[in-house]
C-alpha cells in the first residue's frame, strides 16, 4: 500500500493578480490550466504562522484566552504568531511568541504538527511546536490591543482533549496541537520532528501558487 502523503502539484499559471492589499494579508486571483480548461480561483495570500504547545512536567498545557473579532469570541488558544519578520527562522518566531505571549522560555523544542488551515481558500500553513522544560523569562513583556486583557491558564493535556472532543473549544491550532500531543505521547513521543525539520509546504505570502 502506498504511503499516505500529500502530493505537491504546480499547474500552468496563466495569470496572477493581487485584488486586495490588506493590512496583514492580501487576496490574490489566479488563473491556471487544469484538464484543458482555465480555472479562476481567489484565495488569501498568507504569511503563514507558528504555534507553541508548551507542556510542563505534569503534562499541563499553557493556554491563552483572547478576543478574536472575526468570530466575535474570546477563545482559548495556544501561543502563536505570524511569520511576518523577514528572514526570521520559524523556530525563532515560535520562541519569540512564547516569550512575548506567555513570558516563558523552553530548553526542549520539537515539531508536533504541520497543517493547512483552509486549503480551498488560503495558502496559510501553520507549524506547531512542542516546547518542554519550561522556565520564566527574565523580562515580562507588555501586551496591547487584543492581548492587553489576555488570560493565561495551565490545563492538563487530557482536559484539553476532552474540551476539543466535547466541542466546547474551537480554535484549530489548539485542537490539532492537543490531539497530536495526546497521540504522540501514547507512542512514546516517537513521532516528533526535529525543531529544524524541513518545511516544504510553508506559506509564502504574495507569491503566486497553485491551490493545494
Amino acid at each position: 500500500m502506498a504511503d499516505l502523503v500529500d502530493e505537491p502539484v504546480e499547474y500552468p499559471l496563466v495569470e496572477s493578480e493581487r485584488v486586495l492589499e490588506g493590512r496583514v494579508w492580501d487576496i490574490r486571483r489566479d488563473t491556471f490550466e487544469l484538464g484543458g480548461r482555465q480555472i479562476v480561483r481567489e484565495y488569501m495570500a498568507h504569511t503563514g504562522a507558528v504555534g507553541v504547545l508548551a507542556l510542563d512536567a505534569d503534562d499541563r498545557a499553557l493556554l491563552i484566552k483572547q478576543y478574536r473579532h472575526p468570530v466575535r469570541t474570546r477563545d482559548w488558544e495556544i501561543p502563536a504568531g505570524l511569520l511576518d519578520v523577514e528572514g526570521e527562522d520559524p523556530l525563532a518566531t515560535a520562541q519569540r511568541e512564547l516569550a512575548e505571549e506567555a513570558d516563558l522560555e523552553a530548553s526542549e523544542w520539537a515539531v508536533l504538527a504541520d497543517f493547512a488551515t483552509s486549503p480551498g481558500g488560503s495558502n496559510e500553513v501553520i507549524r506547531v511546536y512542542l516546547a518542554r522544560d519550561l522556565r520564566a523569562t527574565d523580562e515580562v513583556f507588555a501586551r496591547e490591543d487584543e492581548e492587553a486583557d489576555m488570560q493565561l491558564r495551565w490545563v492538563s493535556l487530557d482536559e484539553c482533549v476532552d474540551a476539543v472532543l466535547g466541542r466546547s473549544i474551537h480554535n484549530a491550532p489548539l485542537s490539532i496541537a492537543v490531539l497530536a500531543a495526546q497521540a504522540a505521547r501514547a507512542r512514546g513521543w516517537q513521532t516528533l520532528g526535529a525543531p529544524d525539520a524541513p518545511w516544504p509546504s510553508r506559506s509564502r505570502a504574495g507569491e503566486p501558487s497553485a491551490p493545494r
